[in-house]
């Protein structure tokens, strides 16, 4: 075996005397150093992407939330408040009343979500540094802070008291109402702020003060949609999980960030997986090219391999001296391939080679497992295509030399 792997080493790193067998050499492997390296970079650009449409989340969205078990609401008194701040590993925790609500700026009407937060939210999420416009809603008032598209759509700005906003959620109860008016719960607002997250927050939220929210829905003092927990730095979330569980049986369900976000880590998760199964296909397409390369210095060495066959070195071994020569040429060029993507990433992130917008270079992200991914997928590949090609060879092929 050591022998094989000795004089496949001298085959693949010494020149053929026929000059197309060497341009065949380099062109296989040219193609695998290429699609690795292109493997390689379309990963780390999508790496990039997903850390560039989740970095919102860790300004808006809690560590924990604690959403009712059944129903919309739930009641949570004092004492089981002293219950909650008892659990170790919790830093701040704030209570939300969150609800759908039609929204009216003169004559024209939207729909989006009210989210009512106390004066305890902003130690919970940075909301309050994506605001690009006015400030943050201060306690007591009846204040909202708007998203910019919602803004846009219903042609609203900021201390614009002369054209107050007004909310409408329909009253809770059975049976017919007498008239349109009697059949909301309405509240008349200002609105202090604009914040910009993205497209899609921009047209669905609005903030307001707690007070205003209850008022709106009805609720009692004790009445809450969620409770929103940022944890400390160094908390086992799963314990903490089951501690909670334990100390409220049945009440609430628990989501963490990317629970929060889950479809949308779906999306990102499917479309990685999807670019990384179009990209191996090009890899296998670039493995064809190594194969008839190792199928052509079989033809071109019949000779000596039937001298090598002649001392004793017996068919398998013959084989073997193939395979290795097509694994080591496809683990050299996927390793040249990874380093050049990596050095064509490192350029990206230090010199923003293409932009996105005018202002936004592409993101990209260097992780180690993208390595890994791309490493082990041209090894396995590689190892395969060697031994599809090294089956060419049999007794009565080295005979006939």
């Amino acid at each position: 075996m050591n022998f094989s792997l000795y004089i496949a080493k001298r085959y693949l790193f010494s020149k053929s005397s026929n000059n197309a067998i060497n341009i065949m050499t380099l062109i296989a492997s040219g193609g695998v150093i290429i699609a690795s390296a292109s493997l390689f970079i379309v990963l780390s650009v999508f790496a990039g992407l997903k850390d560039f449409s989740l970095q919102f989340s860790s300004f808006v969205d809690p560590d924990l939330k604690l959403l009712p078990y059944t129903g919309k609401s739930f009641h949570f008194t004092e004492e089981n408040l002293n219950a909650l701040k008892q659990i170790n590993g919790i830093n701040a925790l704030s209570f939300v009343v969150e609800e759908r609500v039609i929204i009216k700026s003169e004559n024209k009407n939207l729909l989006a979500t009210l989210k009512g937060v106390d004066e305890n939210y902003l130690k919970v999420t940075d909301v309050d540094s994506l605001i690009t416009k006015g400030h943050w809603i201060i306690s007591g008032n009846n204040q909202v802070v708007s998203g910019w598209g919602i803004s846009n759509n219903l042609s609203f700005g900021v201390f614009d008291f002369l054209k107050p906003l007004s909310l409408y959620v329909p009253k809770p109860g059975k049976g017919q109402f007498s008239s349109l008016k009697g059949a909301y719960n309405s509240v008349s607002v200002n609105n202090v702020g604009l914040f910009d997250i993205n497209e899609e927050l921009n047209n669905e939220y609005i903030y307001s003060d707690i007070a205003t929210a209850r008022t709106l829905l009805n609720y009692n003092s004790h009445q809450y949609s969620s409770i929103e927990l940022k944890l400390k730095a160094d908390v086992d979330e799963n314990a903490l999980r089951n501690e909670i569980q334990s100390l409220f049986p049945n009440t609430f369900e628990i989501r963490n960030r990317q629970q929060l976000n889950d479809a949308l880590y779906k999306m990102l998760n499917t479309e990685n997986l999807a670019i990384y199964l179009i990209f191996t296909l090009v890899i296998i397409i670039a493995l064809f090219n190594v194969i008839g390369a190792i199928i052509m210095m079989i033809l071109d060495k019949k000779q000596s391999l039937n001298t090598l066959f002649n001392l004793g070195l017996d068919a398998l071994s013959i084989k073997s001296i193939f395979f290795f020569q097509g694994s080591i040429m496809t683990t050299l060029s996927g390793m040249i391939g990874v380093g050049l993507g990596f050095v064509i990433v490192l350029l990206q992130q230090s010199f923003d080679l293409v932009m996105l917008t005018p202002d936004l270079p592409y993101p990209v992200r260097i992780k180690l497992v993208n390595v890994i991914i791309v490493i082990a997928t041209i090894l396995v590949l590689g190892i395969f295509a060697s031994k599809i090609a090294s089956q060419r060879i049999n007794k009565q092929l080295i005979k006939a030399a």
